[in-house]
């Protein structure tokens, strides 16, 4: 801990702060869900995201510790805590995608680091950089189809399930929480590209914008 310098990204002061779609709601509109909607699009910004690498042995026991919820226990597994608030997501052997309530992340970086010790392990803080998109509704799998490349059908993707994938030209991390929600996890510099995306692909479905 001596040699390595944190921070908490959380500024005190006044500073008008932004969601990565702000700029998309007021370009290209958000419209309301209406009774045809048969998906429904939401922004859920500001949540801490932290990538953990390292021993997943090591990491396991901190994370258990700190957390009270274990590393997924398969590749490509998702598990969250009890109150469906926070989520830990494989994205290879030896890394794992940390996801909590904004304001969260500071503390739980400090708490892990010291759980963890002397242990080969790294922390990064990622919120920034990222946010999060739900689809939601009876036509969430079928605007998906329309845009990565990995299979969505529910042999393939079960519930508790994440992947690094391409979307259109991008990539997303897209994982499956549940049985009509999906979440894409997406870097802030490609999130007006991916709602603008998504508003076309789910247009015949009526898609709706939640804020």
């Amino acid at each position: 801990m001596s040699n390595v310098a944190t921070f908490d990204t959380n500024t005190e002061a006044k500073i008008p702060v932004e969601s990565p779609l702000a700029y998309s709601y007021r370009r290209s509109g958000a419209p309301a869900p209406t009774a045809k909607s048969q998906v429904v699009l939401r922004e859920k910004p500001f949540l801490g995201h932290l990538v953990l690498r390292g021993g997943a042995v090591v990491l396991d026991g901190a994370v258990r510790g700190v957390l009270g919820v274990s590393l997924p226990g398969e590749p490509q597994g998702l598990v969250h805590d009890d109150e469906g608030k926070r989520s830990i997501q494989w994205i290879s052997p030896d890394e794992w995608l940390v996801i909590v309530p904004g304001g969260e992340e500071f503390e739980l970086e400090n708490r892990l680091r010291a759980a963890l010790g002397d242990a080969h392990f790294a922390i990064s803080n990622v919120s920034g950089g990222q946010t999060l998109v739900e689809l939601e509704g009876e036509a969430a799998r079928e605007v998906l189809m329309k845009s990565v490349v990995y299979d969505v059908h529910p042999s393939h993707f079960p519930v508790g399930k994440g992947v690094t994938t391409i979307f259109a030209k991008t990539t997303v991390v897209l994982r499956r929480p549940s049985e009509e929600r999906w979440e894409l996890v997406v870097r802030r510099s490609f999130a007006d590209y991916t709602y603008r995306w998504l508003l076309d692909a789910g247009d015949e479905y009526a898609i709706g914008v939640e804020r």
